[in-house]
């Protein structure tokens, strides 16, 4: 999803380019991510899906789940893959974006 500079992966910008190409990524929030991939020093991956429906207490639940894991497998873990719901960012950028312009006005 990002690369270690901080830049979104070109299959990420491709879908909004326009505003997807110039973002620095530091961190992101559950509630915009799909799933994370976890790839293991002896070939295995895990997949864990994020379902961004969820309440505020069940992400939370999840990144507490999140962090557990990686602490505990930190010295076998090679890599960790987050995937964006790039559909979701959009969505609600450009929504957030037409309620801040009409307060403009």
């Amino acid at each position: 999803m990002a690369n270690r500079d901080g830049k979104l992966h070109p299959d990420v910008v491709k879908v909004w380019p326009e505003i997807f190409k110039d973002i620095d990524v530091k961190t992101i929030p559950l509630a915009y991510l799909e799933a994370v991939y976890v790839k293991f020093t002896d070939g295995k991956v895990w997949e864990i899906a994020i379902d961004a429906d969820k309440g505020p207490e069940d992400l939370d639940e999840i990144e507490f789940g999140l962090e557990e894991l990686l602490d505990a497998y930190e010295s076998e873990i090679d890599s960790v893959d987050f995937r964006l719901n790039t559909k979701k960012v959009k969505h609600d950028m450009q929504r957030r974006t037409k309620h801040f312009l009409k307060k403009g006005k």
